[in-house]
Formats: C-alpha cells, structure tokens, sequence
C-alpha cells in the first residue's frame, strides 16, 4: 500500500469506497485532471500523488485529461511515469498517444479541429478588450498581443486578431482581465455564442473547441479503441470543464475544492487537492 500523505476525513474516505469498492477486480480505465487535481495550482506535485499515479499506471489504462496543450500535457504524464497509452489535450481536441517507439516518445493520434471565425468575431463585439488565443493542430499557438500563458506549452506567435480568425483551430482562449467569472460568464451568454462548445473556468477565462468535443468525447474514443466496458470508467476532475467526463464515467469524482456546480454532476466528492483527494482516489483502486 502507498505510503500516501491524504488528509481527507474518514467520513470522505468512506463515501468514496462505497462507490469504488464495486470496481474491485476490474481493469479500469481513469480519466485524470491536471490542474486542481494532480498538481496545485502553482503547479506542484506531490511525492504521494506520483507515487499513487506509477502505481495505478501499471494496474489499470490512466489517461491524463486535460485542456493543456500537447506541450503543456507531456510533463505531467512523464512525471507520472507514463511511456505507454493516452493522453486527452486541449479539452478533448487533441488525443496524444505514448509510445517508447515514437519520436520524443509520443504520436498526435486524433484532432478535432474547427473554423472560429464567427465566434471571435462575435465575441470581440461583445468583449473588445479580450485576449485571443488560437491553438493549432500541430500544437502551435498564435495570439494577439501580449496574450502568453504557462497552459499553452509553447510560446504563442503574436498574430492580429483578424489573422486569427481564418487560423483552423483545434481550441481557441478568450481571457478578460478585468472581469470576474461571474461578469464574463453574462458576457458569453449575452453574446449568442454558438457553433462551439466552452467551458469557463476559476478566473475570466474561455476555452472553446469544435462542437460535441470534450474531455468526455476523446475518452470515450479511448475506451472504444481499447474495449474496456463502460462500467470500468473512473474520471477524477475540479472545474467545469471536468463536467461531461464526470457524467460520463461509471464513477465520475469531484476534487474537495471543486465548485458546487462541478459537483452536482459528480457520483461522489473526495478531498481537496491539498488533501490529497486524487490519491484517495487512486489508492482505492488499486487491486
């Protein structure tokens, strides 16, 4: 057994086993978060939850999901250990393959791309002072001025915000400064968005992909491709992004710190990432 450091309460601990205890025996396949889930939100991971992910990685099919880029993935799957399987990127866009075989150890094996146009434009109605970034097929990023983040994985190429538009992308981020989620959130509604899906996140921030695609979508790829039963799916996310993957999976577990919203759709809550809510999670699936 791990010699893991979680701290969630007996009464969480308790009420994950009564939903995982069923899974015992079973070759699962686990969809994991990143950001809020495995690492912190300064990006720290700790002994105990790399330890829980080497484990759980040789006994069952672990599958990083996550709306990081490709660049921005790989880190972590090397850091749990991960040569061989899948990773889910930019939201369900983007499904890497790990293979020792491949160049730099992994293959891009599934994109959903799609034209956002029509979406920038009618948001930039709506939010000119918005930040824009469009996130390639190739794993690029191209975005309007003085628009970098750690989540893309690369440094983004500076481009005008009407040479964005005709990019194809496989996600697109729209960030707002100077609002706060709640604001942004009226301002997307406002704005009859459509054609896309999104998901807005901790701070006044969007992440749109094409339609019907989400972490959700390419997991179900994933199980299909491997057969494993739909009723041997566990996925383990904090934000609304984690949502459809959390309806989707037979055990679907919301993060302690996750929003109410996050967790109405969740079968079970475990901790708080500084809790250790993930290793509860995968410690009691090991077999």
């Amino acid at each position: 057994m791990s010699t893991s450091t979680a701290t969630a309460d007996p009464a969480a601990r308790e009420r994950l086993a009564a939903h995982l205890d069923r899974l015992d025996g079973k070759a699962l396949l686990i969809g994991l978060d990143v950001d809020g889930t495995l690492v912190d939100h300064d990006g720290r991971m700790t002994p105990a939850m790399r330890e829980a992910l080497v484990r759980a990685a040789t006994e069952h099919t672990v599958v990083i999901a996550t709306g990081r880029s490709v660049g921005a993935t790989l880190p972590i799957v090397e850091a749990a250990g991960i040569t061989s399987g899948y990773a889910v990127c930019s939201n369900g866009a983007v499904t890497v393959q790990m293979s020792p075989e491949a160049e730099d150890g992994h293959r891009i094996v599934d994109t959903r791309a799609f034209q956002p146009g029509h979406a920038l434009r009618t948001l930039r109605e709506v939010a000119p002072d918005a930040h824009y970034a469009v996130e390639t097929a190739d794993g690029g990023f191209h975005s309007t001025e003085g628009f970098q983040d750690a989540s893309f994985g690369v440094e983004a190429t500076e481009t005008a915000l009407d040479d964005l538009m005709e990019l194809e992308a496989v996600r697109v981020v729209v960030h707002v400064p100077d609002l706060s989620p709640q604001e942004f959130s009226k301002v997307i509604a406002e704005s009859g968005v459509h054609g896309v899906e999104y998901s807005i996140g901790w701070t006044a921030w969007l992440d749109m992909a094409a339609p019907g695609i989400s972490k959700a979508s390419a997991l179900e790829g994933i199980r299909a491709r491997l057969g494993i039963a739909r009723e041997a799916t566990v996925t383990v996310g904090d934000g609304f992004n984690d949502t459809e993957m959390l309806s989707w999976a037979s055990v679907g577990v919301a993060m302690g710190q996750a929003p109410q919203g996050v967790k109405d759709v969740a079968d079970v809550v475990t901790g708080t990432i500084h809790e250790g809510g993930a290793v509860l999670v995968l410690e009691r699936l090991q077999r």
